[in-house]
């Protein structure tokens, strides 16, 4: 009787502990030691906001085509750009001073500067303008079994799915590896992928480098759902075995 309460234990307790192969991460990274790395701008979507700057040779005529910005101006919080940006609407438009609506369907942030250039240039607004063209409410959402899920702000052009990972403090112990969910809407299509941090093939994936407004998803893993479907966690079958084991041994002597 004592060796089948025994037996039981040990299974409860392997049966609660995760694989060295599930917990670590990229086990095959030598193979994508100095591959290439492929770069790749967003579209701009509904709901981006962006911030766009002209500036021209004579500082006083780009005034006109700069929204809310005075010659020497001091710099603004993200927030207080954010409110005086412009927001692209669910038809892929803004609204810009002097050259009216402009269409940001199917273009990156560079299409559009030098789309604006041009227009300033043929039409006879200014000679050798600069544009700039920034998103600055770039976000990704995290959640599952990750030690600070949310949703969190990034304002780089490129940022890895690690790095958003990282944002979040890092996937808990019980976080499973090898099946992270992200879902992306792009021009209008939802994409879902499953990408398996545990082979660094990920890396050559199109889901390697976050797109704003990606949600990322992290299920927790086998030994995770057995516990909590079964009595909680590992420290409540410690206990409850601990108890038989004692019992089994005051009925039997």
């Amino acid at each position: 009787m004592k060796k089948r309460i025994l037996s039981l234990f040990v299974l409860i307790v392997l049966s609660s502990c995760a694989s060295k192969k599930e917990i670590l991460y990229m086990q095959d990274a030598i193979e994508q030691n100095n591959s290439e790395v492929n770069y790749e701008s967003a579209n701009i979507q509904p709901n981006d906001i962006l911030k766009i700057t002209v500036e021209s040779t004579i500082p006083e005529a780009a005034i006109p085509y700069n929204k809310s910005r005075a010659i020497g101006a001091q710099p603004q919080n993200l927030q207080v750009l954010q409110l005086d940006g412009y927001l692209v609407s669910v038809d892929n438009t803004i609204k810009f001073p002097v050259l009216g609506e402009i269409s940001t369907a199917n273009k990156t942030t560079k299409a559009l500067e030098a789309e604006i250039k041009d227009r300033l240039i043929s039409g006879g607004h200014l000679l050798d303008p600069t544009v700039n063209v920034r998103l600055i409410n770039a976000k990704v959402t995290i959640l599952g079994e990750v030690n600070k899920p949310g949703t969190y702000s990034f304002t780089e052009q490129n940022i890895t799915i690690l790095q958003a990972l990282g944002y979040a403090g890092d996937l808990t112990i019980n976080g499973k590896r090898d099946d992270i969910l992200i879902t992306r809407e792009v021009d209008g299509v939802r994409k879902i992928s499953h990408i398996d941090l545990t082979s660094a093939s990920f890396m050559n994936s199109e889901f390697y480098f976050i797109k704003p407004n990606d949600n990322i998803i992290v299920s927790p893993n086998n030994p995770k759902v057995k516990s909590a479907g079964f009595v909680g966690n590992v420290g409540t079958i410690l206990t409850i075995a601990s108890l038989a084991l004692s019992v089994t041994i005051l009925l039997t002597r």
